[in-house]
């Protein structure tokens, strides 16, 4: 199967910015901004998990609150809970 990469990075930055709250949009794309073109394919599949998963959860996970969801341990994950959102 063959990844296109730049239709994938557009995919993400999409999925970043329409998050369904705005402090999440904000926080999720300057994330993805800030990483998108240091990624490699398997950090590009981990970010896309991430995103995935519900803004309940993803806030939590960031603010090191309880979550239901059980978050893998990758450079992706450590990265955005270590993101800090410059205003």
């Amino acid at each position: 199967m063959n990844i296109n990469l730049e239709e994938l990075k557009k995919k993400i930055i999409y999925r970043a910015q329409y998050r369904g709250t705005k402090e999440m949009d904000k926080l999720m794309s300057s994330f993805v901004k800030m990483h998108i073109d240091k990624f490699d394919i398997k950090n590009l599949k981990d970010l896309e998990k991430l995103l995935e998963i519900d803004d309940n959860n993803l806030y939590s996970f960031y603010n090191g609150t309880n979550t239901r969801y059980i978050f893998e341990d990758n450079n992706v994950n450590r990265l955005f809970k270590n993101f800090t959102l410059k205003k």
